[in-house]
């Protein structure tokens, strides 16, 4: 067993009470059923400094959301490449690998 610490924010009528308290948990195994290129996803970089923080290709100032835009627009990765010549082939198929790993998450629901 495992050790977690474990947050519990309590809302009264005037006061918010914040408790922590350590909670024994068994190990937790993910998996996943599909496999991620590791060197393709290594394209994307963060930093706080650079677009707000926000997903880049290559430490280059276009955002993979400005990737995500454009496709979603209708233009084609040929299109985007001829625009952005300091763009790769890889860096598209990157920047939508990164959306789909984002948005493959659980979703959990209250009964």
């Amino acid at each position: 067993m495992h050790k977690n610490l474990c947050f519990q924010v309590i809302i009264n009528d005037s006061y918010l009470v914040l408790k922590l308290s350590y909670i024994q948990l068994p190990p937790i195994i993910i998996t996943s059923t599909k496999e991620f290129n590791l060197s393709t996803l290594k394209r994307i970089t963060v930093d706080l400094g650079q677009c707000g923080g926000r997903p880049c290709i290559r430490h280059m100032r276009i955002r993979v959301k400005d990737i995500l835009d454009l496709l979603a627009s209708g233009a084609s990765t040929e299109e985007i490449l001829e625009d952005y010549p300091y763009l790769e082939a890889e860096d598209i198929k990157a920047s939508l690998e990164y959306a789909a790993h984002q948005m493959d998450h659980p979703v959990l629901s209250v009964a």
